[in-house]
């Protein structure tokens, strides 16, 4: 049996920014205190959240070297190194283990896409390239591709593939794949609205944009699963979801970056092409946050 990264909830870390878009790096360490304060399990830096799409090489190895200094240990943390270009996202890995992460997570190669065949080559080059273990991450409302439960079931045979983050929102796919790969590949929730049918299914926890605004109760929604208390954590999961369907108005991470600016956090705008909510978002976003009593 693979060891399992964590256990719980992730959270899928904002990036925050100064006026000039440059990263504001004192800011980005107390979110990260905040964060382990407040129970999260792992902090899973510089993904789709993080705005990786947009920062620079220089950026994103750093983020993530700040990240580990700045944990120091506390909880795991994990470095998104995905990228559509192999070579690229190898360099990436190699990165990021010299910078201390305790994890890799790679997306699904986006635009120039690929079959399942090539998804096998290319995560298992990166699963060759460092001894890290790896999470590999299917969205593919996103990238256009979709891991499929026999693809998983032969990535699960590498020793350092140990765990996926699944948003494709198909529980019956995550049932065939659970059957298929057994203990071999831990699975988590991608998506915030699905964490506990994924926990009924056997995930280890979720990697979550809603745990940048509610850390305690994305990770008390886990706890109580865990703790065997399963009406309590679906009564959690339903009560937050007027605030997760909020936070996903519009494109991650415009609406997270809005809430947590409403929070007092100094997170920033987004780098562009993504742009500031629009007048109407914000009004559902604050009303949804003011329900949820985070304002």
């Amino acid at each position: 049996m693979k060891k399992t990264i964590f256990t719980g909830a992730g959270v899928a870390i904002i990036t925050p920014m100064n006026e000039d878009l440059s990263i504001n790096w004192p800011e980005l360490g107390r979110l990260i205190d905040d964060q382990v304060a407040n129970g999260t399990d792992a902090i899973v830096i510089v993904g789709t959240t993080g705005e990786a799409s947009t920062l620079t090489d220089d950026e994103h190895v750093e983020a993530i070297r700040f990240a580990v200094e700045h944990t120091a240990g506390r909880v795991p943390v994990v470095a998104g190194v995905g990228s559509n270009h192999t070579d690229y996202a190898l360099w990436l890995s190699k990165e990021a283990k010299q910078a201390g992460a305790d994890a890799l997570l790679h997306v699904t190669p986006y635009y120039n896409k690929t079959s399942q065949a090539g998804l096998i080559r290319h995560f298992c080059t990166m699963a060759d390239a460092t001894d890290l273990p790896v999470i590999l991450y299917n969205v593919p409302s996103r990238t256009g591709v979709n891991i499929q439960p026999k693809t998983y079931q032969e990535l699960a045979k590498h020793p350092n593939i140990v765990a996926v983050k699944e948003a494709n929102g198909d529980l019956s796919a995550l049932a065939n794949t659970r059957n298929l790969c057994g203990d071999e590949l831990d699975v988590y929730s991608g998506n915030d609205d699905q964490i506990v049918p994924f926990l009924s299914l056997g995930a280890k926890g979720v990697i979550s944009v809603l745990s940048n605004v509610a850390p305690r109760q994305t990770h008390d929604i886990c706890r109580l699963y865990f703790d065997g208390k399963i009406k309590e954590s679906a009564d959690l999961q339903i009560g937050l979801m007027p605030l997760i369907n909020a936070l996903f108005c519009d494109v991650n991470p415009i609406p997270v970056k809005e809430a947590m600016n409403l929070l007092g956090w100094k997170a920033g705008r987004c780098r562009l092409p993504l742009v500031d909510l629009s007048d109407a978002n914000k009004q559902l976003l604050e009303k949804a946050m003011r329900d949820a009593k985070l304002i």
